[in-house]
């Protein structure tokens, strides 16, 4: 599945096949970016929020799709959370959406202020053209935010997702959650939009 910048996925099905198609697709187009391609780094990462918050499941599909922004605009290392944001918010909600998009301040946040955070080489490498680390009042603004610790949460678990190899469940076992967001997110849709008829 082939998607441009303004393009959304529209379908639980069409969301399957684009994670489908992120295997043996990387992070860089030359490959010289994180060990894993981005449809293992997903399942690795899902895999880690499953086990560490077993009720969040909006968190844990956030975490199997953050990084498709690399597959739909490859190179935009500073974009790819807002494009893969973009691309699923219709489809799994608002919450989800923004996840996504905050994976990349969440590690400006974690550089400034964890001491021992440990970035792959490649998220060291980009964290520049990601906008650093943040200062100390942008990070005071992004505490504040109502879906920090969850975007931090998320964050960590993408550091953690990175190994060549490791067995995690595949992707026929996230369809049904992949569903369940979908479907949970479309029954919000639809009592705000009752609620906002006259």
């Amino acid at each position: 599945m082939n998607l441009n910048r303004t393009q959304s996925v529209e379908s639980v099905d069409g969301l399957m096949s684009l994670l489908a198609d992120c295997e043996d697709a990387w992070d860089t187009p030359d490959r010289t970016g994180d060990p894993v391609d981005i449809l293992s780094h997903g399942l690795q990462v899902a895999a880690v929020l499953a086990e560490r918050y077993p009720d969040d499941e909006e968190l844990q599909i956030a975490g199997l799709v953050h990084d498709l922004g690399h597959r739909l605009c490859p190179g935009d290392e500073a974009g790819h959370g807002e494009h893969g944001a973009a691309a699923v918010a219709g489809l799994l909600g608002r919450r989800v959406a923004r996840l996504v998009a905050l994976h990349i301040p969440a590690k400006r946040y974690l550089a400034a202020t964890d001491p021992g955070l440990a970035l792959s080489p490649e998220s060291a490498r980009t964290l520049g053209c990601q906008g650093g680390a943040m200062t100390p009042e942008e990070a005071a603004d992004f505490e504040a935010d109502p879906d920090f610790g969850a975007a931090v949460a998320l964050r960590r678990a993408d550091d953690a997702g990175k190994v060549v190899g490791l067995r995690v469940p595949g992707l026929d076992r996230w369809r049904p959650v992949v569903g369940a967001v979908a479907a949970a997110s479309a029954a919000r849709t639809r009592r705000t939009a009752r609620s906002a008829r006259p």
